[in-house]
């Protein structure tokens, strides 16, 4: 398992152009990549990547457009956008509770990040390869308990808010 050295609080971050500006106050939860089919469109990319916070970690600036995604479980999805380019800077699911996910590729610095494990593994992409250190599930799993302790083992130096 890799071990990190995350950057000073705050992560800032934004979209393409510039016109939506993010701060991220507290230590993040987890962040890992999906591979489900519907990340892939959404980043036209082979995966999608979730760095999920606190809401109350999480100040956004400028304009912002919602789009409301049905999800296979019943409800929906809320996604934000930059108004101006598109860029999709965040989603949240109603089992978040007090949480969202930021799209971790916004960030202005995202280098230092590895994922501390791969969802809907079924449908990922086959020139990517998953490090035997990375927990992997086929589908969605139940939760996200060890996801989140895998990511709080690979980030020491940080104590999540919770």
């Amino acid at each position: 398992m890799a071990k990190l050295t995350p950057p000073s609080l705050p992560l800032t971050g934004g979209c393409q152009c510039g016109a939506v500006r993010y701060t991220i106050s507290g230590a993040p939860v987890v962040f890992y990549l999906c591979h489900c089919t519907e990340c892939q469109k959404q980043t036209s990319s082979a995966f999608g990547e979730s760095l999920r916070v606190q809401l109350a970690d999480f100040d956004i600036a400028g304009p912002t457009k919602v789009f409301l995604r049905p999800i296979s479980k019943g409800g929906h999805q809320t996604c934000t956008f930059c108004d101006t380019c598109g860029t999709r800077l965040t989603h949240q699911r109603p089992g978040y509770g007090d949480k969202l996910n930021v799209k971790a590729g916004t960030l202005d610095d995202a280098a230092w990040l590895v994922p501390a494990g791969h969802i809907w593994t079924s449908s990922k992409q086959a020139h990517v390869t998953i490090r035997s250190d990375e927990l992997a599930y086929p589908h969605q799993p139940e939760t996200d308990v060890d996801l989140e302790a895998q990511w709080q083992a690979m980030t020491p130096n940080w104590v999540p808010t919770t």
